[in-house]
């Protein structure tokens, strides 16, 4: 099968609005829509090609820019390696000088277009925090649980997974996510009864073992699903199930469970590498982890304690 190595990049305006090209005619999938790029030529670096790319393709003169994802998709007849770039500050007015059509998109417009499928993963990335907060499993509605529960509502955490061991009271969870919407925070259910039909909850996070009995995804499309997963096998599954995300662990070691062989960021990369679907990296987390996490391609880091 044909392997095609190809650079995007995510410019933004001053509105927050993403710029998003139309595949010409004589193009693979042509009439879809894409991120603005274009495939790597000899002895081109990644960040080389996005920059040629988009000044030849737009007029755009790129000044910084960061890795913001890669991922793989396979076609019927072709794999495509995908690096996506931000462009964090970039000069002149983007135009379509190879007669492309181009438009600003805000994220939830995008989905009106005809995406390029490796656009849905993309979409995800970047309304995804990089910070993933992970309840404590036990003495839920304790005075110290709720201290904990209430304190993230006033940090930067804007995604936290509900985690318990037994069966939660229904109006304790209608109560946890009347909070979370107060303040922007979105919560996913992680229980031991879960039905994926409860209505206080923003998704679900799946456990390996509920992982393995299922073939398909079980919430609707509205709905986050995020899965727990320990190698590169079981982190396919649930891209192939169609998680939204996956958490990898653990990475490093932890005092939780010191018996436990780590992945090592060397595996976690590789995760991340094989994956479409963003990849969260849990075990040994601190925030002092997370600028590296990032820089290997990975949407962040998740914990009960990282942060």
């Amino acid at each position: 099968m044909k392997i095609i190595k190809a650079v995007v990049g995510v410019l933004r305006n001053e509105s927050g609005q993403i710029l998003i090209a139309k595949r010409q005619n004589h193009q693979f999938m042509a009439g879809f829509w894409e991120l603005p790029g274009g495939k790597i030529e000899c002895n081109e670096s990644t960040e080389q090609t996005i920059i040629r790319e988009l000044n030849e393709e737009l007029g755009v003169k790129v000044n910084t820019l960061s890795l913001h994802q890669t991922m793989q998709h396979t076609y019927a007849d072709r794999m495509v390696e995908l690096c996506i770039y931000n462009i964090d500050q970039y000069q002149n007015i983007p135009l379509g000088i190879e007669g492309q059509q181009i438009a600003w998109a805000s994220i939830q417009d995008l989905r009106n277009y005809q995406l390029l499928p490796t656009m849905k993963a993309f979409i995800n990335s970047i309304t995804l925090p990089n910070k993933y907060w992970i309840t404590p499993s036990s003495n839920h509605q304790s005075e110290a649980w709720m201290e904990k529960f209430d304190e993230k509502m006033t940090q930067d955490i804007s995604l936290i997974q509900l985690r318990s061991k037994i069966t939660i009271d229904v109006d304790f969870i209608a109560e946890l996510h009347d909070k979370c919407k107060q303040h922007g925070v979105k919560l996913l259910i992680n229980t031991i009864d879960k039905s994926f039909g409860e209505p206080h909850c923003d998704g679900w996070h799946i456990t390996t073992g509920e992982m393995s009995k299922l073939n398909k995804r079980p919430c609707d499309e509205d709905k986050l699903l995020g899965a727990s997963t320990h190698n590169l096998e079981e982190a396919l599954k649930a891209q192939e199930i169609g998680a939204d995300f996956v958490v990898i662990s653990p990475v490093q070691a932890t005092q939780t469970h010191p018996d436990t062989i780590p992945l090592g960021w060397g595996k976690a990369k590789e995760v991340v590498d094989k994956l479409n679907i963003p990849v969260y990296f849990l075990g040994g987390m601190g925030s002092d982890d997370l600028d590296k996490t990032l820089k290997l391609g990975a949407q962040g880091i998740a914990g009960v304690s990282a942060f």
